[in-house]
């Protein structure tokens, strides 16, 4: 009897990647025997975080439509054309018994083929605003795992399992970690401390505010914990220097995030969706800055979520740079606004996503026995 063969397509950006292996390790750890294959977009970070994680990923051609950009967008066609060709042969040569989708350019031309080959498939969408790839893929979907409330507008609500976001354990398990923390990043564990993280790449706008209102930060002896990403840390060091003042902690990145959320106090991040499934199990108070950047809005879509439950505060991007530093001060002198956030973000956490998602996507390779 041949093992269970399962495909794993999307990526594009961390928040489809983490979510992508956290399923296949828990398919692992379920059916140690099981057979998993990755499938990306060539080019992007995918191709090289999946062998990180162990396991084989093959790429597609494909590309999404470049704003602004007639001359980028001739070649589309052409790109569809060969990853649609090149996913149907996936299919033929794997055999798998069942497929994902995470999101992200991969998904679609292999979700595409599998429904085509009659391969049962499962949509994980991560966000509170389904984009218009998945809610067409959607439509032929076995099952659609989701990590928000309401998502029947854009899915067939008879196929909808709210499982929650896969999330990486290691980085939310701070508990006991206050101290360890701290010394890591050579602050005091007695003062107050905000972090301030925008992810990998980094967020304009949260450096833009820190950079504006450093010295209001400082003057009331709070401490920060600055994650500028890579885009942004050598033009902020050469401004301010790399110890601008003891208080400050000015990082590229952050690569014990767990220390990091253990450390802090209140945390000003972006809304993407694996980052507010993590930021709902650390239990902290937060405020969220949603990038305008993203397709269909769907981080200030995703941050409003916990908004009308009272589980976050939000800005908006074009205003941040004048009021988010003065909404952190004032969030983190107040104790009881503290304690009523944080106890009701941890009122939204879902966890096991990971394990009840892979559980799913077992089901599905069993529909024929």
């Amino acid at each position: 009897m041949r093992p269970t063969r399962i495909i794993i397509s999307g990526g594009g950006t961390g928040g489809h990647i983490f979510p992508a292996i956290s399923i296949a390790n828990a398919l692992k750890r379920m059916e140690p025997g099981c057979e998993i294959l990755f499938v990306g977009a060539l080019g992007r970070m995918e191709m090289d975080m999946i062998p990180a994680a162990g396991y084989k990923i093959i790429g597609l051609n494909i590309a999404g439509i470049q704003r602004g950009s007639i001359v980028k967008n001739l070649a589309l066609p052409y790109k569809m054309f060969d990853s649609m060709r090149k996913a149907l042969k996936l299919i033929t040569d794997f055999k798998p018994d069942a497929a994902v989708g995470v999101g992200g350019y991969a998904s679609g031309p292999l979700l595409l083929a599998a429904s085509w080959k009659n391969v049962p498939y499962l949509i994980q969408e991560q966000n509170s605003y389904a984009g218009v790839t998945n809610k067409r893929l959607g439509k032929n979907a076995a099952k659609i795992c989701v990590a928000f409330d309401g998502m029947e507008q854009f899915f067939p609500a008879d196929r909808i399992i709210k499982t929650g976001n896969p999330v990486r354990k290691d980085v939310v398990d701070i508990e006991d970690k206050h101290f360890a923390g701290a010394e890591l990043l050579k602050l005091d564990p007695l003062k107050k401390t905000i972090l301030v993280t925008g992810g990998s790449l980094g967020a304009g706008t949260l450096n833009k505010s820190l950079e504006k209102h450093l010295k209001e930060i400082t003057d009331q002896d709070v401490q920060l914990i600055w994650q500028t990403g890579k885009y942004y840390y050598k033009g902020i060091i050469e401004r301010l220097g790399a110890n601008p003042h003891p208080n400050v902690r000015i990082l590229e990145f952050l690569n014990r995030m767990d220390l990091a959320y253990a450390a802090a106090d209140v945390i000003i991040s972006r809304a993407g969706a694996g980052t507010i499934a993590e930021l709902c199990l650390i239990k902290k108070p937060v405020i969220l800055v949603p990038s305008p950047n993203v397709a269909e809005d769907h981080q200030t879509k995703n941050a409003f979520a916990l908004v009308k439950n009272k589980a976050a505060l939000m800005i908006a991007d074009r205003s941040a740079e004048d009021t988010l530093v003065k909404a952190a001060l004032d969030l983190l002198n107040d104790g009881s606004k503290c304690e009523a956030l944080s106890e009701n973000i941890g009122k939204m956490a879902l966890v096991n996503a990971d394990e009840i998602i892979a559980q799913e996507v077992l089901n599905l390779t069993r529909r024929g026995l």
